[in-house]
């Protein structure tokens, strides 16, 4: 019997992302099977493909490409019907053989099951496939596996074109900006200049103690399978300066502060030129060196790799950002990530002179540093509790047990 269903924008979304619809899978009339995804929803943090609950027919779409979406809203209507060929994901108006199978430059005859999302990119950029593992379930590829194969191709373009300098002209190229860049741009211009009034101060940390105990551990840690890297004990100081500093932990609302008693740690991790992602470490106050360690290095990889789950990216409580990997001693402000409070930057790591008082001498020494900062909310943290949050974060680093 033929029935109609709404299909949903999950309510699990988190509340004041903006979404829009990046990308339509189907077209009016389209036949979809069950768990096939009809459309893609786009936010400032990740991409979400939305499937059909039923197998049946699109009956009309609800939100044109690049509408706001809000958790909820209905998408489209599918039209479901015990007649449906749940196994046939055939539109309407294309022929089973550009359909069921894609047969892709140099790949032969071999047959995949793909999504439409998945078809759509192989078709498009004419890709060989033959050579993906996929990601997903049972070995099925994914739109983030071929979104990988596209960057790394991508990548070797260009390497191998020769650079062609900008005439007097003023020869230029543009770039428009996706969805997810001026996501990233309308929320740092509301948190900087309609939200929160920033402050930042600064501190000096002697990263000798870490350095050692890094050297020291290193080598047992990599035969676990996890990378020690310096991010851990960045994460690791922090949860110890929020347990002296709670108010950093927190949410300003109108009329209260709502101050949070689990530390879920967001890892600004950059994505080239298409921006950056904040993957959350949740509960990072129940973990230890290496549990930290071994989230961060699932959560960055994942993130690099466009493997990341909407959970991934959702209750963060304060965020971290490296911005020393690149080049920068310092960085100010950074902008906090909004409704959180406060923004840790951290700088690059330097080889400089300090001036010790050993047995009551002056004695010059050469030691690792960088400079960290800590971006304020001010109507949340005053300048005492700000400097008190980052006396015990160096503190920490500065007296990591060996």
């Amino acid at each position: 019997m033929e029935g109609q269903i709404d299909i949903l924008f999950p309510e699990d979304q988190q509340e004041g992302t903006e979404a829009v619809v990046a990308r339509w899978l189907v077209k009016v009339g389209d036949v979809v099977a069950a768990h096939d995804p009809v459309v893609e929803i786009e936010t400032d943090k990740v991409v979400v493909e939305v499937a059909a609950p039923e197998s049946g027919s699109i009956a009309e779409i609800r939100i044109l490409q690049d509408g706001a979406v809000n958790p909820g809203d209905v998408l489209c209507t599918l039209t479901t019907s015990d007649q449906s060929e749940t196994s046939s994901t055939t539109p309407a108006n294309t022929t089973p053989d550009s359909n069921s199978d894609v047969t892709s430059k140099n790949s032969g005859t071999r047959r995949k099951q793909l999504s439409p999302a998945v078809k759509q990119r192989v078709m498009q950029f004419q890709l060989d496939i033959s050579g993906i593992e996929g990601s997903g379930r049972n070995g099925r590829i994914t739109v983030a596996d071929v979104e990988a194969l596209i960057g790394d191709l991508q990548t070797q373009q260009d390497q191998n074109r020769e650079a062609v300098p900008a005439t007097a002209s003023g020869a230029s190229e543009i770039i428009p900006h996706d969805n997810m860049r001026k996501r990233i741009a309308e929320h740092m211009v509301t948190s900087m200049m309609h939200t929160a009034p920033h402050v930042t101060a600064v501190f000096e940390a002697d990263l000798t103690a870490v350095m050692q105990h890094r050297r020291a551990n290193k080598e047992a840690f990599a035969n676990q399978g996890t990378p020690l890297t310096l991010t851990a004990y960045f994460v690791a100081a922090t949860t110890a300066a929020i347990h002296e500093v709670k108010q950093v932990n927190s949410r300003w609302h109108d009329d209260h502060l709502e101050i949070f008693q689990a530390m879920n740690i967001g890892i600004g991790t950059a994505l080239g030129d298409k921006g950056l992602i904040v993957p959350v470490l949740h509960g990072a106050e129940k973990l230890d060196l290496h549990g930290i360690a071994t989230g961060l290095a699932d959560l960055t990889g994942r993130a690099r790799e466009g493997k990341l789950a909407p959970a991934d990216v959702r209750g963060g409580t304060f965020t971290i950002s490296n911005h020393g990997v690149s080049g920068s001693l310092i960085a100010t402000p950074i902008i906090i990530n909004q409704p959180q409070s406060a923004i840790l930057g951290v700088g690059k790591i330097e080889k400089r002179i300090k001036i010790l008082e050993i047995d009551g001498e002056d004695v010059i020494s050469i030691r690792p540093m960088c400079y960290i900062s800590l971006t304020i909310d001010h109507r949340v943290l005053d300048g005492f509790q700000t400097n008190a949050f980052l006396t015990k974060l160096v503190g920490t680093l500065e007296n990591w047990p060996a």
